[in-house]
């Protein structure tokens, strides 16, 4: 573990393609339909990007890393149809099970040669000794953490965040459905802060 501050420079991806209509779409005065960048995303149709987008959490975390470390990076959407034969999301008509950590994992391992580790027990200590080390995670987090110094989440969990950096204070994150200029990239979150959001899981990258 270290105390000195430590950052990686990792280019941002949201889960959206326009970035900045997430206010209104947490607001819901605007739908994910309604974002005009769709097409950006690969799907097929407006109504394939609008199911997918809200869940693809997991998926922008995945488009930062490959681009940090030198990937080619692939639409959003077919990386969800690759990750769907994969067994790491499941879906059930409208209803989606996943990100599945051990075949993402495998995924991510076997296409792009990448070390991939499903963690279903993270500490934070272990967080910060992978970045210490020159590499991501990521982990699991109520989707309110974007306000974490003003919310109290009802549960833990449900949405994953890359952590990028780490402080004596405070775990750094890029957050894909983060608000602009506030909780989008590096966004601190307190140590002390984390626990009420974070689920204790998710997924190491190196």
């Amino acid at each position: 573990m270290t105390d000195s501050p430590l950052t990686h420079s990792v280019p941002y991806y949201s889960q959206y393609e326009s970035a900045a209509l997430i206010p209104d779409l947490i607001a819901g005065t605007r739908t994910a339909a309604d974002d005009p960048l769709w097409p950006k995303s690969g799907a097929d149709s407006r109504e394939e990007y609008a199911f997918w987008a809200p869940r693809m959490c997991g998926v922008a975390c995945l488009r930062m890393a490959l681009d940090y470390w030198g990937h080619p990076v692939p639409p959003s959407v077919p990386l969800v149809r690759d990750l769907c034969e994969a067994g790491a999301y499941v879906r059930d008509g409208d209803s989606v099970k996943g990100l599945i950590y051990r075949p993402f994992a495998e995924h991510v391992h076997a296409r792009w040669g990448l070390l991939a580790r499903a963690e279903p027990d993270l500490t934070t200590d272990a967080i910060r000794r992978q970045l210490a080390d020159g590499g991501l995670a990521l982990v699991s987090v109520h989707k309110t953490i974007r306000h974490a110094e003003t919310t109290e989440p009802p549960s833990r969990g449900g949405h994953l965040v890359l952590a990028t950096g780490a402080t004596e204070e405070a775990l750094l994150i890029h957050n894909p459905s983060g608000l602009p200029g506030t909780s989008q990239e590096y966004a601190p979150v307190p140590w002390a802060r984390l626990a009420a959001f974070y689920a204790g899981r998710g997924v190491l990258l190196g």
